[in-house]
């Protein structure tokens, strides 16, 4: 059975040429691609930085007085 691998290079050359003969989809493609791609590296800094901060607060409550 052949493997479809074909699909993403398609895509990109259609995308292209839509945007040499003046087609406005290219954009919003690349706009969504990008959009899909922030997400998790939002989602895994939000955690990182609410992490650090429960984090830092842990270690200032463990301080000895002196």
């Amino acid at each position: 059975m052949p493997k479809a691998k074909a699909q993403c290079s398609m895509c990109t050359i259609n995308a292209e040429q839509g945007i040499k003969n003046g087609n406005t989809q290219g954009k919003g493609l690349n706009s969504g691609i990008l959009y899909l791609l922030s997400i998790p590296y939002l989602l895994i800094t939000g955690v990182g930085v609410v992490w650090y901060l429960k984090y830092k607060k842990k270690q200032q409550n463990n301080q000895p007085l002196l």
